[in-house]
């Protein structure tokens, strides 16, 4: 029997779930956000062999750490956004505004990775790696997700500070502090976030509208997001030569540096002048592969 619009299928008796992973495991994985994750302890790792030669179990337990932490933070924003969350396609079927799960349990699960997190870290790495990780936690939490995401349209300016932590955490966890090189990367992930995440949303306008989330394509239109994005990678690009102008990396650090900046700039001029959903993919694919890539570079010319 076919189904219209707005109604749900029953459910089949007969299918089975093939996933070697229980269904609530899953829903529990889902709530960490492994995929944004990945990329996060990407630069955790590379910072920490920019910044010396640290042993693999410590970085183990760095990239641990940080895990549980970035999870912990997932987790509680499942919960939070539950309500913005069921009104928008991408994120309806999440475990918490599906009702797979409870908030709850999802801020339990949420507070407890956090508190593992710390003390994982405080124990085994140091203090400070330790608190400057419950920083990010903290940050992502109440000053993002509670205070900026839903009252103004530069949340995710501000509130990308807590998605840059990881390299300070990375840097204290090799060295025991910090550095000028530290406040650098951090720098790098910070103006990094607005001209990534804004890609994404002129791709998901439509939804955020829908939530009522005044992120900028919502607020200030498509047209001012494409300039902002421009504006912003430009910035990135200064900030990215400042780690060879202060002499902490040399020529193998700023050639790549230079094409993969100059790659990003030339992405966010030609979403500017198309205009349309294909270049805000084409940009939004490539700033996932340029951080990565610039970070790569980072400590290969540290080890050079």
């Amino acid at each position: 029997m076919a189904t219209g619009a707005g109604a749900t299928s029953a459910p089949n008796p007969t299918a089975v779930d093939r996933s070697p992973v229980p269904t609530v495991v899953r829903d529990y994985l889902t709530l960490t956000k492994p995929k944004v994750q990945s990329l996060l302890l990407f630069t955790t790792v590379t910072t920490m062999y920019t910044a010396g030669t640290p042993a693999i179990s410590r970085v183990l337990l760095t990239c641990l750490g940080g895990a549980l932490s970035a999870g912990g933070a997932g987790a509680i924003n499942h919960a939070i956004d539950r309500d913005i969350d069921r009104m928008m396609t991408r994120t309806a079927d999440r475990p918490v505004a599906s009702g797979r799960v409870s908030a709850t349990a999802a801020i339990a699960f949420g507070t407890a990775l956090g508190s593992l997190s710390f003390l994982l870290l405080a124990l085994t790495v140091n203090p400070l790696a330790a608190a400057l990780s419950l920083s990010g936690l903290l940050g992502y939490v109440f000053v993002y997700t509670l205070w900026l995401k839903r009252s103004t349209p530069q949340n995710i300016v501000i509130g990308g500070a807590a998605g840059a932590v990881p390299p300070l955490v990375a840097w204290a966890a090799t060295t025991g502090g910090l550095s000028g090189m530290a406040f650098y990367l951090f720098a790098i992930v910070f103006f990094w976030t607005p001209p990534h995440f804004w890609a994404l949303s002129l791709l998901m306008k439509d939804d955020y509208a829908r939530a009522g989330i005044p992120m900028l394509p919502v607020v200030r239109g498509e047209d001012e997001t494409r300039r902002q994005i421009v504006l912003y990678t430009v910035l990135l690009y200064a900030v990215t030569q400042l780690p060879f102008c202060a002499g902490g990396l040399g020529i193998a650090y700023l050639v790549p540096s230079m094409l993969l900046g100059g790659v990003f700039v030339y992405f966010s001029v030609r979403l500017l002048r198309a205009a349309d959903r294909r270049w805000a993919l084409r940009t939004y694919l490539f700033s996932l592969a340029y951080l990565a890539l610039l970070f790569l570079s980072i400590a290969i010319a540290a080890n050079v």
